[in-house]
């Protein structure tokens, strides 16, 4: 029960949050300042991160489904196809904005690195189901979305330190930070946990890219 109670909150988080992206990608009113300048600045990469980042957020929590997976085979495979996808073509644009991110040096480099292993991540969970090593495959995809939902815990670390008082720039610093390594931390405690009934019933199925 636990289980569905977390799936469904991290489902409807990301459909929000996917929805917020699509609503600024195509309504401009929408951007707050410092979105507006790198549209300015960067237009192409703005818009084809915000549009491949909100598939992947949405795509994200079907894959992460076991009776999703289980059941609809077909319709697994070709959203990871969809998935991978959107995470190359968003996490290289997250790079190339990262180099202009608000907050100077800190900001730079904690982005840069979030995107960097976003498409570490993904390529190499790629690499091993074509290599047909699904419970690999597995646990580098629930790291890949790990690093996917940092757009959710970014949008609530936001709201929190405007809320608390907190000057925004110093404040950004840090949640460049905050917004994907606890992210991390938390799958790999999940990924450490003793196997479930799920992942046994995982790795009798038969997936392919």
């Amino acid at each position: 029960m636990i289980r569905k109670i977390a799936w469904v909150l991290m489902a409807l988080l990301a459909c929000f949050i996917a929805a917020y992206a699509f609503a600024i990608l195509f309504l401009p009113n929408l951007r707050p300042p410092f979105l507006q300048q790198r549209f300015l600045m960067m237009p192409v990469a703005a818009a084809l991160h915000l549009a491949a980042s909100g598939v992947a957020l949405a795509v994200g929590p079907l894959q992460h489904n076991s009776r999703i997976r289980g059941g609809f085979l077909n319709l697994h495979r070709w959203l990871g196809r969809v998935y991978v996808t959107a995470v190359m073509l968003g996490g290289s644009a997250a790079l190339s904005l990262a180099t202009v991110s608000q907050g100077g040096l800190s900001t730079h480099v904690g982005f840069g690195l979030l995107a960097v292993l976003w498409l570490g991540a993904t390529a190499v969970a790629y690499r091993q189901i074509r290599r047909g090593d699904r419970t690999s495959h597995r646990r580098w995809m629930v790291r890949s979305y790990a690093l996917t939902f940092a757009a959710v815990t970014l949008r609530i670390y936001l709201p929190l330190s405007i809320a608390a008082g907190l000057a925004f720039e110093p404040a950004y610093q840090t949640i460049a930070w905050l917004c994907w390594v606890p992210n991390l931390v938390i799958a790999e405690w999940l990924l450490l946990r003793p196997q479930t009934v799920d992942v046994v019933n995982e790795r009798r199925s038969v997936i392919a890219v």
